[in-house]
């Protein structure tokens, strides 16, 4: 089913100077709760390590723009970030870097989130691509490294706070139930 998802939502068109690659992760939570943090294009610091606020400017809808602060520790303070898609049917996002003091020229990405059966239990399949610019002084194979450390340590981060929430949510429901 990767593959199939790969191909029908992340096919990016590359220039001479860009690189592309796509990420999986398997979570063990529904889809439900991994959408609901996914999605929410105001608040990616409810699971992406690296960003310590955000600010959207306007509504929420295709074309809104956000305004990222990164923590210390990144080669960047500052990311500002066009909402590209949102597909609450299909659960797809894509976004945009518009501007900031990184160095991720033209990059875009786009997530989709599955529902698949782990162990018996509803999981998710989370897929992440991306294409972005190769910065002066980088090759493809540097670039691609960086950035797909950058969305392990997102999916990771994404992983263990909607496992967190899928566990106490069946917490709560036993404690009703008894």
């Amino acid at each position: 089913m990767e593959a199939q998802y790969i191909s029908r939502y992340h096919g990016h068109q590359l220039n001479d100077h860009q690189c592309s690659s796509c990420v999986v992760k398997h979570i063990k939570a529904p889809v439900d709760i991994v959408w609901s943090l996914v999605r929410r294009f105001d608040q990616p610091q409810k699971y992406k390590p690296f960003v310590s606020r955000c600010t959207v400017q306007g509504d929420l809808n295709i074309g809104s723009v956000r305004e990222v602060n990164i923590k210390s520790g990144l080669p960047a303070t500052t990311s500002t970030e066009r909402l590209e898609l949102l597909d609450d049917q299909k659960h797809i996002i894509g976004v945009k870097f518009v501007g900031g003091d990184h160095r991720l020229n033209n990059y875009s990405s786009i997530i989709t989130v599955h529902p698949e059966i782990i162990d018996g239990s509803p999981g998710t399949l989370v897929v992440e691509s991306f294409v972005v610019d190769v910065p002066e002084g980088n090759t493809q194979d540097e670039t691609c490294c960086f950035v797909n450390a950058l969305i392990n340590c997102n999916l990771n981060s994404l992983s263990v706070v909607s496992e967190r929430m899928a566990m106490q949510g069946r917490v709560d429901l036993v404690s009703v139930l008894l």
